[in-house]
C-alpha cells in the first residue's frame, strides 16, 4: 500500500488507479485497491465519480478505513462518473450486469456486495440471482424497497406525481450549481463546513450531468427487490443511520423484517447519526459493523468453475447443469420457465419487456409488472448462472455461453443430420402460444423438406419407410407423403401396415372435409 501527502494535505494511499470493464457494450470505470481476507465489491448510489471523491478528506478517510480490512472494488454506474454518460439510464435488471462485469474483470468469483442508498436493492437483486458469487450483503442507508407503500401509493396519484415530478426537476436544475440543494438533504450537518460546500457543486458535475439526475431519482422510486428477498442465501447485514432523512430507519427495519421471516441469518445495526451521507458526521461505527461482518465471516470455499448450461426444446422442454436436470422447485415459478422458453425462440434476438409483461401476465395493467418481471429474470439468470443480456427495453439470451439443441440444429448443413436431430417439435407443450408458432413451424419446414430430398434420392424400404414415417407424422395432411408410404408399405410386403397408414391418410384428410383416393387406386 502506498502513502503520500496529497494537494489537500491528507496523508494516506495514493489515489487508485482507473480501471474500465465492460457491461452491455458499455465502459464501467472502477477501482481496485485495499488488501485483507475479503473482497467487498461496493454498489454505489444514484451518482458518484469514484475518482474524484478521493479528493475530498473525509471521503479518503473513509475509503481507507474499508482498505485496511478489506480488498474493495468500487465502480461508477452507468450514466454517472467516469462510466459511459448517457441518459438511457439502465434498469435494475441491467445493473446487476454491471457487478459482475467489474468482479469478472478484476478476477474476483465472489465478493460481499454492499449496497449503499440506491445500490441497496440492486445489490440485493445481484446476492438473489449469483448466491455462488455472494459471500455476504451489506446493505447501508438502503432498504429492499426505498419507498414505503404509502408513498408509492402517493407516486401512482397523478396530481401528486406532478408535484413530484416538479420537485425533481427543481432539484436537477441547482444539481452542480452554487444553488445545490443537496447537502440540504442528504447531509445536513455539513452545511457547517464551507470547504465542502464550496467544493460539493464541483463534484456533482463530474458525477452526473442534469437531465441524468432526473432519471435516476425516478428509477430509484421504482427500484423494488422486496420479491427476490427470499432467494438470498447468504448472510445479511443491514446498517442504517436513525435520523436518517432520506431512506427513512423503517425501511432498514422492513427490509430486516422481510430477511427474517425467509429464515435469512440477518442482522440489524442501527447507529446514531442525521446525515445520509456515510462520510458525513461519525462514520466510525457503521465501518466497525462491516468489518466485524465480512471479517468474522470468512469461510473457505472451492473455486468456481464454467459450468456447462444445456437448453432442451425439441420433443420437450429442459435445462441442464454439467448434465444434471434442473428440477421444478428450483424454478421457482412457471413464469421463470416461461420467460427463458420465449427468449429462446428469439434465437438470441432482444425481446421487448412490453412483449414479455404480456406473455407472463396477458391483459394485467399494474404498475409492478415491472418488478415482477425482475424477480422471474432474477430466477432464469440464477439457474443459467447468468447468461442474460437486459437493457432497458428489452432482454435477450447470451447464446455464446450458454448450449441450445436449436442453435447447434439450425448449424446443421446435412441432410440426413437434420432429420437424424430433429426428435420433435419446438417446444410441444406450448403449441398454443402465438410466439411460439412461427418457429415450430420454420422447424417442421426445414426437417420435412430434408427429409423430402432424402426420400427422393432413393434407397431400400428400411431407410426410406421410417422417413415416410416421419414426415407423415410431423405434417398429417401431406397427401402425397401419405399416398407414397402406402405404395412403399404395400410394395415392401406389408399389406397390413398399408391398410393401417391408409386409414389414417383417410382420417386426416376427412378433419380437413377433403376426399381420399382408395387404398386400391393409392397402391396402383
Amino acid at each position: 500500500m502506498s502513502f503520500c501527502c496529497d494537494l489537500l494535505g491528507c496523508v494516506g494511499m495514493l489515489t487508485p488507479e482507473i480501471r474500465f470493464a465492460r457491461a452491455n457494450r458499455s465502459s464501467i470505470a472502477y477501482m481496485d485497491y485495499g488488501a485483507g481476507p475479503v473482497t467487498v465489491c461496493a454498489v454505489p448510489p444514484s451518482a458518484q465519480n469514484v475518482e474524484m471523491a478521493w479528493e475530498w478528506p473525509a471521503t479518503r478517510r473513509m475509503f481507507e478505513r474499508y482498505a485496511s480490512f478489506s480488498r474493495q472494488l468500487a465502480f461508477d454506474k452507468r450514466g454517472t462518473g467516469m462510466s459511459d454518460r448517457s441518459l438511457d439510464i439502465p434498469t435494475i435488471d441491467e445493473r446487476v450486469d454491471e457487478v459482475t462485469a467489474v468482479m469478472d474483470h478484476a478476477g474476483v468469483e465472489r465478493a460481499f456486495i454492499h449496497g449503499v442508498s440506491e445500490g441497496g436493492p440492486m445489490a440485493i437483486m445481484f446476492a438473489a440471482t449469483y448466491p455462488e458469487r455472494t459471500e455476504g450483503l451489506i446493505l447501508e442507508g438502503t432498504g429492499a424497497s426505498l419507498r414505503s407503500e404509502e408513498e408509492r401509493a402517493l407516486l401512482a396519484d397523478p396530481g401528486f406525481l406532478e408535484g413530484h415530478a416538479q420537485r425533481s426537476r427543481e432539484f436537477a436544475e441547482a444539481w452542480g450549481t452554487p444553488e445545490s440543494r443537496t447537502l440540504s438533504v442528504f447531509a445536513p450537518s455539513a452545511l457547517a463546513d464551507d470547504e465542502l460546500v464550496e467544493w460539493w457543486p464541483k463534484y456533482e458535475r463530474q458525477a452526473a450531468n442534469q437531465d441524468a439526475v432526473i432519471e435516476l431519482f425516478r428509477l430509484a422510486n421504482e427500484m423494488d427487490a422486496r420479491d427476490v428477498v427470499a432467494r438470498v442465501e447468504c448472510p445479511v447485514l443491514i446498517v442504517h443511520r436513525r435520523d436518517d432523512p432520506v431512506v427513512l430507519v423503517e425501511r432498514a427495519r422492513e427490509t430486516f423484517a422481510l430477511f427474517e421471516e425467509a429464515g435469512a441469518d440477518v442482522t440489524l445495526v442501527e447507529v446514531d447519526g442525521v446525515d445520509h451521507f456515510t462520510f458525513v458526521g461519525d462514520f466510525g461505527p457503521i465501518a466497525d459493523a462491516i468489518e466485524r461482518f465480512t471479517t468474522g465471516r470468512v469461510r473457505e470455499r472451492p473455486p468456481l468453475q464454467e459450468r456447462r448450461i444445456r437448453i432442451d426444446t425439441m420433443g420437450r422442454f429442459g435445462v441442464s447443469v454439467d448434465g444434471e436436470p434442473v428440477s421444478t422447485s428450483e424454478w421457482g415459478s412457471k413464469r421463470a420457465r416461461t420467460l427463458l422458453k420465449r427468449l429462446v425462440a428469439a434465437r438470441g434476438w432482444p425481446v421487448t419487456r412490453d412483449e414479455l409483461f404480456e406473455v407472463l401476465w396477458p391483459g394485467d395493467a399494474s404498475d409492478r409488472l415491472g418488478a415482477r418481471l425482475s424477480v422471474q429474470l432474477s430466477a432464469v439468470r440464477r439457474i443459467l448462472r447468468g447468461g442474460v443480456i437486459a437493457d432497458r427495453s428489452s432482454i435477450r439470451l447470451d447464446t455464446s455461453r450458454l448450449e441450445i439443441d436449436i442453435g447447434a440444429w439450425f448449424a446443421l448443413d446435412d441432410d440426413g443430420a437434420i432429420v437424424e436431430a430433429y426428435v420433435g417439435d419446438f417446444l410441444p407443450d406450448d403449441r398454443y402460444d402465438d410466439w411460439s408458432a412461427p418457429l415450430r413451424d420454420e422447424m417442421r419446414d426445414r426437417f420435412v423438406a430434408a427429409a423430402r430430398r432424402l426420400i427422393g434420392a432413393g434407397g431400400d424400404a428400411a431407410a426410406v419407410i421410417p422417413l415416410l414415417r416421419r414426415v407423415v407424422e410431423v405434417d398429417p395432411y401431406d397427401e402425397p407423403t401419405q399416398r407414397a408410404l402406402v405404395r412403399r408399405l404395400h410394395a415392401d410386403g406389408r399389406p397390413a401396415e398399408a391398410a393401417s397408414a391408409h386409414e389414417r391418410y383417410v382420417a386426416a384428410l376427412a378433419e380437413l372435409d377433403l376426399p381420399a383416393v382408395s387404398l386400391e387406386d393409392v397402391i396402383g
